[in-house]
């Protein structure tokens, strides 16, 4: 599937199965709540927090998963709202990166290990 393609999608199901867009400062509530549960099963699973049982730690690559991708379709829902095309806002961001970083970051001395 295309960023566009997923755009498209998720406008599709918003608009069927969601009713409606929720306003875009509520859709960034979320968007913050769902990046937060994906930085608590990163600090768990990268990091040096544990999980609280066993079973939490073995569903724990699919829960991040899933968690990503909710983050993914708030992101599309606030894109659809402000009329944003993230194909060519993602295209515009790594050109602006590659222009701006191509010797900053071959440069790094603490990448280089």
């Amino acid at each position: 599937m295309t960023i566009k393609e997923a755009q498209t999608t998720v406008d599709n199901w918003i608009n069927t199965i969601g009713i409606r867009y929720y306003n875009e400062l509520t859709n960034t509530a979320i968007l913050t709540e769902e990046v937060g549960e994906v930085a608590r099963l990163m600090a768990r699973i990268y990091g040096e927090q544990s999980f609280k049982t066993k079973e939490q730690e073995l569903t724990a690559k699919d829960d991040l998963a899933g968690e990503m991708a909710d983050v993914l379709f708030v992101l599309i829902c606030l894109a659809n709202q402000t009329g944003i095309d993230l194909t060519e806002a993602l295209k515009k961001s790594l050109n602006k990166k590659t222009k701006r970083d191509t010797e900053r970051h071959a440069n790094n001395k603490k990448l280089k290990d």
